[in-house]
C-alpha cells in the first residue's frame, strides 16, 4: 500500500481522507512524530495547500497531500474564506457564533465550501479542487463534523453537515469533490 503523508493534526480531516484515500496508508505528521506547524500566508487555497504540502515533504522525504479549504458567504464578499479556521481567533463553536452573528437580519445566506488539495513529491505538484453549495442557518443543528458543519445547510442533502452522516457528507463534500479530482490526475 502506497504511504502519503497529510500535512494536517486536524483529527477530523484525517478521518475523512483515511475514509476517501482507500488505496493508500494516510499517514499524520503525529505518526511520523514529527511536529508540525506552518503559517498559512498564501492569498489563495491554492497557495495554502501548496505551502504546506512542500513543508512538510522538506521534513519527511514522503509524498504529502495538504489541502486548504473554507467557507465562503456571498453577504460577507466570500469571508471567511481562507481565514475560516482563525476567523474569530477562538473555537469552531466560537467562529460559527461570530458568522451567525454577522448573518444575523440578512435573507441572503448563500454560501459555499471550497477546498484545494495539492500533491507534492519533490517534484510533482498535482492540485484538485472542488466545492459544495448550500446556506447558512439560523441556528446549528447536528453534532457531526467539525467546523461549520452545524450550521452549514447543504443543497445537495437538504440537511447541515452536522446532521449529516460521515458518508453522506464525503459523498457531497468540497473535499471529496477535491480529492476525487486530484486522484484522477494521480492516475
Amino acid at each position: 500500500m502506497k504511504q502519503i503523508v497529510l500535512a494536517s493534526g486536524n483529527a477530523g480531516k484525517l478521518a475523512e481522507f483515511r475514509a476517501m484515500l482507500k488505496d493508500y496508508n494516510v499517514l499524520s505528521p503525529k505518526d511520523l512524530n514529527i511536529e508540525f506547524d506552518v503559517d498559512e500566508t498564501g492569498e489563495t487555497f491554492y497557495e495554502n495547500a501548496l505551502i504546506k504540502a512542500k513543508a512538510l515533504y522538506e521534513i519527511c522525504k514522503l509524498p504529502t497531500i495538504a489541502d486548504d479549504s473554507g467557507l465562503c458567504v456571498d453577504a460577507l464578499g466570500g469571508a471567511p474564506g481562507v481565514f475560516s479556521a482563525r476567523y474569530s481567533g477562538g473555537t469552531d463553536a466560537d467562529n460559527n457564533t461570530k458568522l451567525l452573528r454577522e448573518l444575523s437580519g440578512k435573507t441572503e445566506r448563500s454560501a459555499h465550501f471550497a477546498c484545494c488539495i495539492v500533491y507534492y513529491d519533490g517534484v510533482r505538484v498535482i492540485d484538485g479542487q472542488g466545492a459544495t453549495y448550500g446556506k447558512i442557518t439560523e441556528h446549528a443543528d447536528g453534532v457531526g463534523g467539525f467546523g461549520y458543519d452545524p450550521i452549514f445547510l447543504s443543497d445537495d442533502l437538504g440537511k447541515t453537515f452536522g446532521a449529516a452522516t460521515e458518508s453522506e457528507k464525503n459523498s457531497v463534500s468540497h473535499r471529496a469533490r477535491a480529492l476525487a479530482a486530484l486522484v484522477d490526475k494521480l492516475a
